[in-house]
C-alpha cells in the first residue's frame, strides 16, 4: 500500500456538522457554525477579532486590502515562503522586497531585516515556518521603531506559541490555512486574525461586498447598503462546521501530531548525524505545532536521491519552497541569485517526510526503515 505525503485530517464528527448545517437550511457564510468557530478561535488564541475566510490566500489578500497599499509602497517578505505571501501584496501593486531566513528555523532573518527598510517600506510579513515561532520580540522592536504593521503568515502556526505567546498575536493581523495539508481542515479555507481593532469593522465591510452587513444584523443599523470596496470571503457553513469538527478535537490532534513528530525525530537521528543530514531545530522559548517534518541534506542531489529510493519502495516524500526572489516574477521585481543565499541553499537540501494525523504507526516505521537502507554518498 503506496503512503502519501498528506492524508487530510478527519476525527470522525465532520459529517455529523455538515449534516447539521443542511438541516438548519444554512449552507451559506455566518451560520452557527462559522459563528462558533469564531468564538472558540478568539477565545483559544486571545484575539479581538477572527473571520473565516475562503483561503488562507484570501485572508493575506484582506490583509492588503486593509493595509492600504499603494503602488510604490514596500513590503518586506520572506523569499522563502508559498507564493500567495507575497501575491497578496502584489496585486495592491506594492513592490515585494524579498528577506532571507535563518539556517536553524528558516524563519526570516531578524538580524537582515533592519538593512531592507527604506522610506517606501509599509509593512513588514512574517511566515512562521514549520509552525516554530519567528523571533518575534526582535521583529516587533524593529517594526515598532519604524511604525510598521507587521503582518503574520501562520498558516503552519495554528496553536503554536513563542515565548508563552500565541503565533498570530503579534502582528496587527495575521492568517491562518485550513487547507487539506494543515494540522486542522475544511479542504480549502482560512481566516484572518485581527489585533488591532482599528481594522475589525473594515474587515467586515471588506469581507461582505463592501457592504455594512454584519453591523445590520448585530442591529447596529436599521438597513444595510454599499459603504466600500468589498469582495465575498465568506466560506459556507457546511466547510465551517467541518472545521469546527476538528478545532473542538485540537488536543487530540495535536497530541498524535507530536507522537508522530518525536517519533521520527527519536528514530532518525543516529541514522541523520551518519549521513550529514540535519534535523529539524525548535528554540527552546518556541512551542511548535508539529505541523511538518522535514530534513536538509547535504545538497541537492543527495535530497533528489533520497526522495526517488523512497517513490521506489511506494513512498511519497516532497521538497518544499522554491525561492521565490529567483522565479520569473520574483526577477521582476529585482531578484538576483545572491540576494538570499541561505534560501537558494536550503530550497535544494529540504525534504518532506510523509505526516499526516490519521497516520499509523506501521505506515510511519515503513517510512522510518527505507529511510535507514538509504545512506548519502
Amino acid at each position: 500500500m503506496p503512503i502519501p505525503f498528506n492524508r487530510p485530517t478527519n476525527v470522525g464528527k465532520e459529517s455529523e456538522y455538515m449534516q447539521q448545517a443542511l438541516q438548519n437550511s444554512h449552507i451559506s457564510g455566518d451560520g452557527q457554525f462559522t459563528k462558533k468557530a469564531h468564538t472558540l478561535l478568539e477565545e483559544t488564541i486571545g484575539v479581538p477579532k477572527v473571520l473565516l475566510t475562503t483561503s488562507c490566500t484570501h485572508a493575506l489578500e484582506m490583509s492588503a486590502l486593509l493595509l492600504d497599499l499603494k503602488e510604490g509602497d514596500e513590503v518586506i517578505v520572506p523569499s522563502f515562503t508559498f507564493v500567495s505571501t507575497v501575491n497578496a501584496f502584489a496585486l495592491r501593486n506594492a513592490k515585494p522586497v524579498f528577506a532571507d531566513i535563518r539556517p536553524d528555523t528558516l524563519n526570516l532573518d531578524e538580524s537582515k531585516l533592519e538593512a531592507l527598510i527604506t522610506p517606501r517600506t509599509r509593512a513588514i510579513v512574517v511566515v512562521h515556518y514549520a509552525g516554530v515561532g519567528c523571533e518575534m520580540d526582535a521583529i516587533m522592536d524593529i517594526a515598532n521603531r519604524h511604525n510598521l504593521p507587521v503582518v503574520e503568515d501562520n498558516a503552519h502556526g495554528l496553536f503554536g506559541k513563542y515565548k508563552g505567546k500565541q503565533l498570530g498575536t503579534f502582528g496587527v493581523m495575521a492568517t491562518q490555512s485550513f487547507h487539506e495539508t494543515k494540522n486542522f481542515t475544511s479542504g480549502e479555507g482560512g481566516a484572518l486574525l485581527i489585533n488591532d481593532e482599528q481594522y475589525i469593522e473594515d474587515a467586515e465591510i471588506l469581507r461582505e461586498k463592501g457592504t455594512n452587513r454584519s453591523r445590520f444584523f448585530r442591529g447596529q443599523v436599521d438597513k444595510y447598503t454599499w459603504v466600500n470596496l468589498g469582495s465575498s470571503y465568506l466560506p459556507s457553513d457546511m466547510l465551517a462546521g467541518f472545521l469546527l469538527a476538528q478545532l473542538e478535537e485540537r488536543e487530540q490532534v495535536q497530541s498524535k501530531r507530536k507522537q508522530i513528530w518525536e517519533t521520527y525525530y527519536k528514530e532518525l537521528g543516529a541514522w541523520a548525524e551518519e549521513n550529514h543530514v540535519q534535523m529539524p531545530f525548535v528554540p527552546a522559548h518556541c512551542e511548535q505545532t508539529y505541523h511538518m517534518f522535514y530534513m536538509l541534506f547535504p545538497n541537492l542531489e543527495t535530497r533528489q536521491a533520497a526522495i526517488a529510493h523512497l517513490k521506489e519502495r511506494g513512498i511519497q516524500a516532497v521538497f518544499h519552497y522554491l525561492p521565490l526572489h529567483l522565479s520569473p516574477m520574483g526577477e521582476k521585481y529585482g531578484g538576483r541569485e545572491g540576494d538570499c543565499p541561505v534560501t537558494e541553499q536550503v530550497s535544494d537540501q529540504l525534504l518532506r517526510l510523509p505526516f499526516y494525523t490519521n497516520m499509523t504507526e506501521e505506515d510511519q516505521m515503513s517510512v522510518i526503515e527505507a529511510l535507514k537502507e538509504f545512506s548519502v554518498q
